[in-house]
């Protein structure tokens, strides 16, 4: 910002501050009385500049009591901003200022002093001042740029953390999802073969139910047999035991 100063101070200097065969006659006269005032000054003024290492320093009387007043810097504008920063430049304490003001350069820059006008202070003050209240602006608006950036970015790392929490959980949850089918897989295998072992079983169950029927049917045939058998044996045996008391009836 202060080279833009400089730039524009310099630029209005030079289309202001003309020679004085470019002025008004009453210009001129004005501009040499202004001269000749400062003149018996000049070694005051050269030893203020060389005191502040400047490159020169606006130069006048007070309008009000005469006393000089020297605001060194390196350009006009410089210079009456340095004032204007200073204590002595707040708008209570600040000097009056001549419509027109020297600006004697250091004594070994050789260049004639030159001419600023008031006027052209006070908008080098408001420029400056835009200026400023601008680059306040830009300040902010670049820290808000950077807030919501790193808010942005905040809000990113956020999302993939979320992001690669879910993606994780979704992982999880599918291995539980492919061991719970191969468990429900290893399942269904044992179950059918249980169930293979259960029909082969009720097949042997079944098979052995139909020859335990058929030994039952062969048994009761028997035992049906020997009753037949033993109930003969027991008549015949009971016809001997008539015919034996018989006998013996008629031996008597």
């Amino acid at each position: 910002m202060r080279r833009l100063l400089l730039v524009l101070s310099l630029a209005v200097v030079v289309a202001g501050c003309a020679n004085h065969s470019l002025v008004p006659k009453e210009q001129a006269v004005a501009i040499k009385n202004r001269d000749r005032t400062l003149a018996p000054h000049s070694a005051a003024i050269q030893d203020t500049i060389r005191q502040s290492g400047n490159v020169g320093a606006l130069a006048f009387l007070d309008p009000g009591d005469g006393h000089l007043i020297v605001l060194p810097g390196d350009s006009p504008a410089e210079a009456w901003a340095r004032y204007l920063a200073s204590p002595s430049g707040s708008p209570t304490d600040r000097v009056s200022m001549p419509p027109v003001i020297s600006f004697v350069h250091r004594a070994d820059v050789p260049k004639a002093p030159e001419s600023v006008t008031y006027s052209f202070l006070q908008q080098q003050e408001t420029l400056r001042t835009t200026l400023a209240a601008l680059d306040t602006e830009v300040r902010k608006l670049s820290d808000s740029v950077v807030a919501t950036r790193r808010e942005t970015q905040t809000s990113i790392a956020t999302a993939r953390e979320d992001t690669q929490k879910a993606l994780d959980s979704l992982a999880e949850d599918l291995a539980a999802a492919r061991k719970f089918m191969l468990q429900t897989a290893e399942l269904g295998r044992l179950n059918q073969e249980m169930n293979v072992e259960n029909t082969n079983a009720i097949r042997k169950l079944s098979a052995a139910s139909q020859q335990v029927s058929a030994n039952s049917a062969k048994f009761a045939d028997t035992m049906r047999q020997l009753s037949d058998s033993l109930e003969n044996q027991l008549k015949e045996l009971a016809a001997r035991l008539d015919a034996i008391q018989k006998r013996i009836s008629d031996v008597k």
